[in-house]
C-alpha cells in the first residue's frame, strides 16, 4: 500500500488526511502521525503498527500494534498489542495485550463480567465463556494489587 492509498483510509474531519500530515513505511506497514481525532480504517489489513495522537478511532485486521494518546476507540481482530493513555475502549478478538494507565477496566461481554485493572499487574483472561482471570506477573506489586492475590482472585 502506498502513501496515497493510506491517505484514503485515514480521515480527519471526514476528509482524507493530507499526505504531509503522516509518515507511512511500506516495508513495515507503520503509520505515524501526531494528529488527533483521526478515523483509521485498516479493516482486513494485518500486521500494521500505528503511532498517533489521541481521540482516534481504529478499525483493523490482526497482528497490529498501537501506541496512541488518550481517548481512543479500537475495533480489531486478534493478536493485537496496545499501549495507550487513558479512557480508551477496545473491542477485540483473542490473544490481545494491553499496557494501560490507571482507572481502566475490562468488560467481558461473553460472560458479562467487569474486571478492574491495576498498575503493575499483568493478567490473562480465562478461556472464552469462563469468568475470571489469572495473575501472570505481580513482581512489581502495588498496594492496590495486593488484595487480588490475598483474596484468591487469580483463577
Amino acid at each position: 500500500m502506498n502513501k496515497e492509498e493510506v491517505s484514503q483510509r485515514v480521515l480527519k474531519d471526514g476528509k482524507p488526511l493530507p499526505i504531509d500530515k503522516f509518515i507511512w513505511d511500506e516495508t513495515t506497514n507503520t503509520f505515524s502521525s501526531r494528529e488527533d481525532n483521526l478515523v483509521l480504517d485498516f479493516n482486513e489489513v494485518n500486521n500494521c503498527t500505528f503511532k498517533t495522537g489521541g481521540s482516534c478511532t481504529f478499525k483493523t485486521g490482526s497482528d497490529c500494534t498501537f501506541n496512541t494518546g488518550s481517548f481512543c476507540t479500537f475495533d480489531t481482530w486478534s493478536n493485537c498489542t496496545f499501549k495507550t493513555g487513558y479512557d480508551c475502549t477496545f473491542d477485540t478478538g483473542e490473544r490481545c495485550t494491553f499496557d494501560t494507565r490507571e482507572e481502566c477496566v475490562v468488560v467481558r461481554r461473553d460472560v458479562y463480567e467487569v474486571i478492574e485493572l491495576y498498575e503493575s499487574i499483568v493478567i490473562k483472561l480465562n478461556e472464552y465463556e469462563v469468568k475470571g482471570f489469572t495473575v501472570i506477573d505481580s513482581s512489581k506489586r502495588c498496594e492496590k494489587c495486593n488484595h487480588l492475590l490475598e483474596d484468591g482472585i487469580n483463577e
